[in-house]
């Protein structure tokens, strides 16, 4: 019986997976860490609000087997680069080190297709950053999830999301082989994938891409 901790837990792949691990047998005790309460309540649950710029107020309480982080954004939707790399970078990399120093086991992370350190796009250059920065950590197991275009109900909207995602479902026919990874995929099968990735044992540093994700994620 482990324990879950999440960030990112009431966005659309991490509300997703709370419900997952909240349902599941795996997981006594599930610890999400988010800047308003979320009104979920559950016997497994415990709920930190915390001000996520202030991590010497929250360092002892990630504690747990099993770190997953789904926290994301867009530029446009933060308002800068600046707070775009925040929730993209500095919060995944902030908690993975206190994760790493209390010794937690796992870390899984949902990143991007084409995530690449060295991208002249900035979006995927921080995507591929927090990759870069995850190597370093000592971690027994990392997870990078790399999805394609998401599908999906979120809170918000992304008119530009919904537009790629209609023309990118029209069209998924001809993705196929080395192009299968760019068809759009669902949130709930990346949450799936997440959780049955993290039930596995493999040591080590491992990117799942799209079309692996979904196979993963779709059984």
């Amino acid at each position: 019986m482990k324990t879950a901790l999440i960030i990112g837990s009431t966005g659309l792949i991490g509300s997703h997976l709370l419900e997952l691990l909240l349902d599941s047998a795996q997981y006594e005790k599930v610890i999400t860490f988010v800047k308003r309460d979320s009104g979920i309540s559950h016997p497994k649950l415990t709920q930190h609000i915390i001000d996520f710029d202030k991590p010497e107020t929250y360092k002892d309480l990630v504690i747990g087997d099993d770190f997953f982080c789904t926290i994301g954004t867009t530029i446009k939707k933060a308002g800068s680069k600046e707070a775009f790399r925040k929730v993209d970078f500095e919060y995944p990399s902030q908690f993975a080190t206190l994760a790493s120093q209390n010794k937690v086991k796992k870390y899984l992370i949902i990143s991007s297709l084409g995530a690449d350190g060295s991208s002249g796009n900035f979006y995927l250059k921080t995507k591929g950053e927090i990759q870069d920065f995850l190597k370093k950590c000592n971690f027994e197991s990392i997870s990078i999830l790399q999805p394609s275009l998401l599908l999906g109900n979120r809170t918000e909207f992304r008119l530009g999301e919904k537009v790629g995602a209609f023309f990118m479902k029209a069209f998924a026919f001809l993705l196929v082989g080395k192009l299968k990874k760019y068809k759009p995929i669902e949130s709930t099968v990346v949450a799936k994938a997440l959780f049955k990735i993290a039930q596995k044992n493999t040591p080590g540093f491992e990117i799942y891409e799209s079309d692996i994700i979904e196979k993963i994620g779709g059984r």
